[in-house]
């Protein structure tokens, strides 16, 4: 049976229109797009890595993977080369889902936000950072922040996520100039760039 009344609504094994993002300015596809058929519902849902039964956390299982700066509360980890000038995740340090973080680091969550974003647009590419939270794949707590290039007005919105995957991967040596930016102007308020 399904959960509710929203998914008793839904058309599922249907194909929907793409007309509503087709031709949209922040769409980065055109022509004959066809929308996969809706899925029914999985209950219960398969639990995220870090839950119980799901894969082991991999912020926990490998605390200093791919993070560029970290304080006491708080570490950034970069990932790359990528298309964008620099993509990251912001979590804490302690296995935290939204939910539980403790009253102390969420008053620090905001302020993390402002300093990450500030950062990452100090890159001379950079014109705006995105961020955004999914929380399907890892219980523990993480904000992706995504760099979109000076310019790039097409890479505004909620696709810059698909974009990213779709433009060609930056030089390795410019991702790590550009993670080893951020990470010291990130330490220059607090805290310590890591090397990689």
């Amino acid at each position: 049976m399904l959960p509710s009344e929203y998914h008793r609504r839904l058309p599922y094994g249907e194909r929907m229109s793409s007309e509503p993002l087709v031709g949209h300015p922040f769409f980065p596809f055109e022509g004959d797009v066809q929308v996969v058929p809706l899925s029914e519902p999985v209950l219960p849902e398969p639990p995220r890595a870090g839950e119980d039964g799901g894969k082991p956390c991999p912020k926990c299982a490998d605390p200093d993977g791919n993070v560029i700066w970290r304080d006491a509360q708080w570490s950034l980890k970069a990932f790359g080369p990528t298309g964008l000038p620099l993509v990251a995740i912001l979590e804490p340090k302690e296995h935290y889902r939204l939910d539980n973080l403790p009253a102390e680091l969420t008053a620090t969550l905001g302020p993390m936000i402002q300093r990450v974003a500030n950062a990452i647009q100090g890159i001379d590419s950079v014109a705006r950072t995105h961020f955004n939270r999914w929380g399907d794949g890892s219980e523990h707590f993480h904000l992706w922040f995504m760099a979109r290039p000076l310019g790039m007005m097409q890479l505004r919105g909620a696709m810059i996520a698909a974009w990213d995957d779709l433009l060609p991967k930056i030089p390795e040596d410019e991702f790590a100039a550009n993670a080893r930016q951020v990470a010291a102007a990130l330490a220059e308020d607090g805290g310590e760039a890591v090397s990689r």
